[in-house]
This record gives C-alpha cells, sequence and structure tokens, in this order.
C-alpha cells in the first residue's frame, strides 16, 4: 500500500527531475504540472487483490485462468523491480493478470491504464486497489509527458509495473505495433536492477469480441459506459478459458537508455516474445482456416496444414490436431452465434467476428513475421 509519505516522496523526486524543474517557474506550466501530478498518484492495497472476485464474481467465475511459466518471473523477484509487459484483449486482462501473479504469491505491480477507465466505480477501484496509473495516450503536452517520464522512472524504484505495449485493446484482433513511451521511461530508471518480463493472455473467447470487431469495421469508438453496459449484455452465457503465459526476463542492463535504436530494439524484441508467447487456441485456429463452407473433416484438415505451418513459426499450441481444435472450438464459435452446423457442414453466421479471431494468428504467420 503507498502512505501518504511515499507519495511525497515520489512527488519531490518527480519535481527534482531536470525534464520537469524547468517547467517550475512558469505559473500555468506550473499549475498543470501539480494537476499532472495529483492525477498520476495512486494507492495500491495488496490485501484487497483475491476480493475483488466477489463483487465481479459474476463474469469472473466463467473465465478459468490457466497460467503458464510463472516461474520465470519469480527468478527475479529477490534482484530488482519487474516491468511486466503484456498484449491487450479485452477489459478482463486487468483482473486476470493481476489475480494470477496474486495467486502465484508475486507481489503485484502497478498497473498503467488509459484515462478512460477512471471513472465512476471502475475508477475508484484503480485509485484505491489495484494502483492503477492514469495514462493520457495521445496528448502533446510537453509538461505532461516530462511529468510522466519522470513519475514511472520513480515509481520503478519502489514498485514493479505491468502495462500493455499496444495502447488499448486490439480492437481488429491482431497484435498491434508497440508503444515505446513507457519502455523509454524505463529505460531511464535503475537499470542494473530492473527486468522486462514479457507476458501474453489469450482467450477462448473475448467478451466483447463483437463489440470490438464492430467498432473496428466503423472505424470509431464509443463512450466507455456504453461499453461496459454492453459487455454485461454479452456476459450472459459467457464461459471462457484465460491463457496468462509469462516469458524469459530480459535485464535492461542490455540496452543504452540514450540510444534510439536500441529502444527500438528493445520494443520489436518484446513484442516478438509477446507474439510467440500467445496461446493459439481452437477458436482463432478455425477462424483462421475456415472457408465460406466446410465439412467439419474439411476443416479438420486446413487446421492440421495450419499446425504444421505454426509449429516451425514456434507458436504456442493449445491442441496438437485439426480434430481437437474442431472438437473444442466449433461448439464456443456456435454458442456465440458466430458459425452453424448442419448436416457436418460448417457455415458462417457472423463474419465480423470471426475475422476477428482469424486476426489473432496474423503475426505467427511466416510473411507477417519481422526480422530482429
Amino acid at each position: 500500500m503507498a502512505t501518504s509519505a511515499a507519495l511525497d516522496d515520489v512527488t519531490e523526486a518527480v519535481l527534482a527531475h531536470e525534464d520537469v524543474a524547468r517547467y517550475m517557474h512558469d505559473p500555468e506550466a506550473r499549475t498543470r504540472l501539480d494537476g499532472y501530478l495529483g492525477e498520476l498518484r495512486t494507492t495500491q492495497r495488496y490485501g484487497l487483490y483475491r476480493a475483488l472476485q466477489h463483487p465481479l464474481y459474476p463474469i469472473y467465475r466463467k473465465v478459468r485462468h490457466v497460467t503458464e511459466h510463472v516461474e520465470r518471473p519469480k527468478a527475479v523477484l529477490s534482484k530488482g523491480h519487474v516491468v511486466y509487459i503484456s498484449n491487450h484483449k479485452s477489459h478482463l486482462d486487468y483482473l486476470v493478470e493481476l489475480l494470477v501473479l496474486e495467486l502465484a504469491g508475486i507481489r503485484p505491480p502497478l498497473i498503467a491504464a488509459g484515462i478512460n477507465l477512471f471513472g465512476g466505480a471502475l475508477g475508484l477501484l484503480h485509485r484505491h486497489i489495484t494502483g492503477a496509473i492514469p495514462i493520457r495516450r495521445g496528448s502533446k503536452d510537453p509538461v505532461y509527458l516530462a511529468t510522466l517520464k519522470a513519475y514511472v522512472v520513480e515509481v520503478l524504484r519502489r514498485h514493479d509495473l505491468l502495462y500493455y505495449a499496444e495502447g488499448g485493446r486490439s480492437y481488429s484482433g491482431e497484435l498491434k505495433a508497440p508503444k515505446t513511451g513507457l519502455l523509454q521511461a524505463a529505460l531511464q530508471a535503475d537499470r542494473a536492477h530492473l527486468f522486462v518480463v514479457p507476458m501474453a493472455i489469450a482467450y477462448d473467447l473475448v467478451l466483447e469480441d463483437r463489440m470490438l470487431a464492430r467498432e473496428a469495421a466503423r472505424k470509431r469508438k464509443r463512450p466507455f459506459a456504453q461499453e461496459v453496459a454492453e459487455m454485461i449484455r454479452h456476459a450472459v452465457g459467457y464461459e471462457s478459458r484465460a491463457f496468462v503465459t509469462f516469458g524469459q526476463p530480459i535485464p535492461l542492463t542490455e540496452y543504452d537508455a540514450t540510444a534510439r535504436r536500441d529502444l527500438v530494439a528493445l520494443a520489436h524484441r518484446i513484442q516478438h516474445e509477446v507474439g510467440l508467447l500467445h496461446k493459439v487456441l481452437p477458436t482463432a485456429l478455425i477462424a483462421s482456416a475456415l472457408r465460406a463452407s466446410m465439412t467439419r473433416s474439411e476443416l479438420a484438415a486446413h487446421i492440421d496444414d495450419l499446425l504444421a505451418l505454426l509449429s516451425t513459426q514456434q507458436a504456442n499450441l493449445a491442441v496438437t490436431s485439426g480434430r481437437q481444435a474442431v472438437d473444442e472450438g466449433l461448439p464456443l464459435l456456435e454458442s456465440r452465434g458466430v458459425l452453424v452446423t448442419e448436416r457436418q457442414r460448417v457455415r458462417v453466421r457472423d463474419r465480423i467476428t470471426l475475422r476477428y479471431y482469424a486476426r489473432t494468428l496474423q503475426h505467427l504467420m511466416p510473411h507477417r513475421r519481422p526480422t530482429h
């Protein structure tokens, strides 16, 4: 839990940063700076993490989480602080990933989240329990950018941090290009005692799948309150597994904080590893292999070919055969109204949502893989 004294220490340290101090003598800039510092302050209460399951039980009980390689972050916790960098699929990520860490006996990190999530009851939960730091994505105010960078540097002297490299959820389903702002701040912290742990989360079914897919098609976002209302409606009958997979820790001493080339190389390395950690689930395999109308046996054969290709890319596979993928994934997509089976022939009912799941594997296709 962050005490008021600790918060004052962070504030003083932030104000001492050269990039921040130069705004101290400009009254208008100082007013903005003080406002940003007040906005960034957060409180984390470790003891309440398990309790989060209870108010959110109607949704959380429908998500069975599966954790892979949790021993990897444990190996470096005693050596310093950890920056967990994850892909972003759903608003459930904040709950699932933090609880996975807490249930494994790992100290919960602070979490960086879009400022749009800080309204109403969810905002109170983020500010006073999860320890979330509100991020103004897209801000060009140099006062804000300097304050945020200095704040993250000071936070990493005292806490672990989890953030989403894509900036926000992927509306198309694809793994998006990484943002580098918070990573640049991490490189300016105490790199001798700081490690990055790539991690990936994947769901059989994403709670907001229809909403995300259609907003991607319309190329516009709705207000957060409307998203929450639709999430609650989609939770009726919703059940899924959530796979949380941890990668090997990356010591930041390998990278030069002043070299732009090192920053870009590190960002792409992390994104590459997150892509390989991302669990390849039956629903995504079916969505990628299905063509207009197929029999179950034809679909299974196409998935076998796809699995052979993905295995050469070192993908994190959840199934070993096309038949297993069809048996496990087809009922899920049928229950979601995406597919329907008529006389052993699989037909598409919701092409937009099906395309969303297919795109979750695009980063693993050979023609899409970056070179490193």
